[in-house]
C-alpha cells in the first residue's frame, strides 16, 4: 500500500520519489513534469507496473533510509535471509565545462554490504499515464524501453538477461544502474557512478555551505532548503507546487489535485524564504520567471488575464482532465491531468506578482536592479488590483463553485498598490507614489472595516463571519499590525474553531466536496508566526516541535495531515509547506550569538 514515507532525489530538471524499500513510485520522464514513467504511487493498492526496484530475498520491511548529510543523495538500506543490500540513489548535479550539468539521468547503485543478498532488479515503466506497457530491445549493457511517443534507456554493468527475465540473483559485488536519455554511455557504468557520485556530493556541500540558516533546527531547515531547490525547475525558473498529481488531501475524497504548475500566489512566500536563505540564483531565476509572466500579460494591457498558475515550461497543456488507466493513491479517484484553477479569476495574484517584483527594486545582489520601464508595466497590473479589490473571486482556496469577496485577495490588492506607491517613490516619481498611496489607504480602511466581525476578529470574507486561516498572513503583508486587537481576536477565533490536535485547518465550513476533514500543515505554520509575533514564543515553539515530529523518516512534509492520527495527505514534497517550516524556524531560533555564547 502508498505511503508518504517517501524521499526525493532529483536535479532541478528531473526528480524520482523512493520508497523505504528503494522502489522508485514517481518519476516524470525527462522533466519533472513529464509523463511519469514510474507511477506505482498512483497505481492503487498493489501495483504491477509503474516502478523500477531491486527486490531482496527475505527483505526485513521497511528498509533503513537516509541521505547523506547535507545532499539530496538517498541511501537505502535492506536486511534480506542471506544478506544486507545498500542502494544509492541520486541524479547528477554539478558544474561542468562552465555551466550546470543537471541530465534527465537517475543513477542507482546496489552494494552488498553483508553476506550474500539475493535480488531480483525490476524495472517496469508505463507510458502515458500508465496506458502503455513498453516494448524492449536490449544490447550488451543497456535495455531500451519503448513507445510510439517516448523512450529511456538502461545502461548497467549487471547481468542484463537477468533484469531482462527479473530473475532472482546473489549480489556478490556492486552494481550500478544508470536510468537516462536514449543515448549510448561510452563510460563504464561504475566509473561514471564513482565520479558522478563525488561530484554531485561536492555540489551539494557547497550549496549548503552558502545557505544562510538559523541557529536552531539546521538539519531540518537544511533538508528544507535541499527539497525546496528539487521542487524548482532550472530551466525557466519555475518553483512547482509539488512534484506529484493527484494525492488526495484526506482518505475516500475527490480533493485530488495536479501540482506540477507554478503557482503565482506561492511566489511571494517562496521568494521570502529563498531570500532569507540566501538562495540568491533560485529566488533569482524565480523572480525572473514572475517577472517575465507580469512583462507578457502588461505589455498586451491583459493583466486581467494573466491566470494564477504557469506551466513550468511553454507548451504544457494546463487544462484539467481526469486519467482512467491510473486507480489513484490507495485507489482514492480520480487521477487528473491539469488543474482547473488556471481559469478561476483569483485576485490575490495581483499582489502576488508586484510584491515578488518588488524584490528587484531592493536587493543590489540581482543583476537585473528594477527601473523604470518595470515599474510602468507593474503599473498595469496594480490598476487591475485596484478595478478587482472589492470584487468576487474564487479566492486562494480555489473554490470551485461559489465566489465571494475574499479578505486575503482584497489585502493583497491593497499590497499591490501599497508596494506600487514605494516603488514609485524608489523610481523617482514622488507624485505617483502618493496617488497609489492614497487609493491603497482608502482600500485598507474599507477591508478592515468589512472584515471585522461584530466579535471583533478578521472574517475569511468581507460583509459576513467566516474562519479563514488566510487571515493570520494580514499582518505579514502589512495590512495591520500584529499588535492590533483585531489580530489578537483573530488569533483566538483559530485557536477556538480552526485548530485541531495542535493542528490547523484553512477553514471548516463545507465547499465544494463537502467539510475538509484534514489539517493544512502551511496554516499551522502561519498560526506558529503569529504566535511568536504577538510575544507567545512558548506556545509557538511548543507548536512548531510538534510538526516538526511529523515529517516523515527523512524529513519531509505533504499539504496535509490528518490531525488525529498525524499521518500525511497530499501532494508531496509540497512547497508551500518546507517554505512554511524554514520561515518559522527562522523566526523562532536563537541567534548564533545567542545560541553559541549565551547559552545555558
Amino acid at each position: 500500500m502508498s505511503t508518504l514515507d517517501l524521499g526525493v532525489v532529483g536535479n532541478c530538471a528531473i526528480a524520482s520519489l523512493i520508497d523505504r524499500n528503494g522502489r522508485h513510485v514517481w518519476h516524470g520522464l525527462g522533466r519533472l513534469d513529464g509523463d511519469p514513467v514510474f507511477n506505482a504511487l498512483l497505481g492503487g493498492v498493489n501495483p504491477q507496473g509503474g516502478f523500477m526496484e531491486a527486490a531482496v530475498a527475505g527483505a526485513r520491511e521497511p528498509g533503513r533510509q537516509r541521505y547523506l548529510p547535507n545532499t539530496a543523495i538517498l541511501e537505502t538500506t535492506i536486511e534480506g535471509t542471506s544478506g544486507t543490500v545498500r542502494i544509492v540513489d541520486f541524479a547528477p548535479r554539478f558544474r561542468r565545462f562552465g555551466r550546470m550539468f543537471r541530465p534527465p539521468m537517475l543513477v542507482r547503485r546496489l552494494e552488498p554490504v553483508a553476506g550474500r543478498p539475493r535480488i531480483a532488479i525490476r524495472i517496469r515503466p508505463t507510458f502515458s499515464y500508465g496506458a502503455h506497457r513498453p516494448q524492449l530491445t536490449s544490447g550488451s549493457n543497456h535495455v531500451r524501453f519503448f513507445s510510439e511517443a517516448a523512450v529511456m534507456r538502461l545502461t548497467t554493468d549487471a547481468a542484463v538477461t537477468y533484469i531482462l527475465h527479473e530473475t532472482e540473483f546473489a549480489l556478490d559485488r556492486p552494481l550500478t544502474l544508470i536510468l537516462a536519455a536514449d543515448e549510448s554511455i561510452p563510460e563504464s557504468p561504475d566509473s561514471l557512478y564513482r565520479t558522478f557520485l563525488a561530484e554531485t556530493e561536492s555540489y551539494w556541500h557547497t550549496w549548503v555551505r552558502d545557505l544562510n540558516i538559523p541557529f536552531d533546527w539546521q538539519a531540518a531547515v537544511i533538508r528544507a532548503a535541499i527539497t525546496l531547490k528539487l521542487c524548482s525547475f532550472e530551466d525557466t525558473g519555475a518553483v512547482l507546487a509539488a512534484l506529484t498529481t493527484s494525492v488526495p488531501e484526506a482518505a475516500a475524497t475527490p480533493r485530488n489535485w495536479d501540482y506540477r504548475f507554478s503557482w503565482l500566489r506561492d511566489s511571494f512566500f517562496t521568494v521570502t524564504a529563498l531570500n532569507r536563505l540566501s538562495a540568491t540564483r533560485t529566488m533569482e531565476r524565480f523572480v525572473r520567471f514572475i517577472v517575465d509572466i507580469v512583462e507578457a500579460g502588461s505589455s498586451r494591457g491583459e493583466a486581467d488575464q494573466i491566470p494564477p498558475l504557469f506551466p513550468i515550461a511553454p507548451g504544457t497543456d494546463t487544462a484539467e482532465r481526469i486519467v482512467e488507466t491510473l486507480p489513484g493513491y490507495r485507489g482514492y479517484g480520480p487521477v487528473r491531468i491539469g488543474n482547473a484553477a488556471v481559469g478561476q479569476r483569483q485576485n490575490d495574484t495581483y499582489g502576488s506578482m508586484v510584491l515578488t517584483a518588488a524584490q528587484m527594486f531592493w536587493d543590489e545582489r540581482l543583476p537585473r536592479y528594477g527601473d523604470l520601464e518595470l515599474y510602468r508595466q507593474l503599473c498595469v497590473v496594480g490598476n487591475e488590483a485596484h478595478r478587482a479589490a472589492l470584487t468576487c473571486d474564487a479566492g486562494l482556496w480555489e473554490y470551485r463553485e461559489r465566489e465571494e469577496v475574499h479578505t486575503f485577495s482584497a489585502a493583497m490588492c491593497w499590497a499591490a498598490q501599497h508596494r506600487l506607491g514605494m516603488i514609485a517613490r524608489r523610481v523617482g516619481v514622488d507624485s505617483e507614489s502618493r496617488e497609489w498611496l492614497a487609493k491603497a489607504g482608502v482600500l485598507r480602511q474599507e477591508v478592515l472595516q468589512r472584515a471585522t466581525t461584530p466579535d471583533g476578529w478578521l472574517s475569511g470574507v468581507l460583509d459576513r463571519e467566516m474562519s479563514d486561516a488566510s487571515s493570520l498572513v494580514l499582518p505579514e503583508i502589512g495590512l495591520l499590525r500584529s499588535d492590533d486587537p483585531r489580530f489578537h481576536g483573530t488569533l483566538d477565533m483559530v485557536a477556538k474553531r480552526l485548530m485541531k490536535n495542535g493542528f490547523v485547518m484553512r477553514y471548516v465550513e463545507a465547499d465544494d466536496f463537502g467539510k475538509p476533514s484534514n489539517a493544512f500543515l502551511l496554516c499551522t505554520f502561519w498560526y506558529i508566526d503569529a504566535l511568536a509575533s504577538v510575544g507567545r514564543r512558548e506556545e509557538a515553539l511548543e507548536l512548531f516541535n510538534n510538526v516538526l515530529g511529523q515529517r516523515n523518516h527523512v524529513g519531509l512534509l505533504s499539504e496535509d495531515l490528518d490531525p488525529r492520527t498525524g499521518e500525511l495527505w497530499g501532494n508531496f514534497p509540497q512547497t508551500y509547506s518546507q517554505v512554511g517550516l524554514i520561515l518559522s524556524a527562522m523566526r523562532l531560533s536563537r541567534s548564533w550569538e545567542e545560541g553559541l555564547w549565551h547559552a545555558s
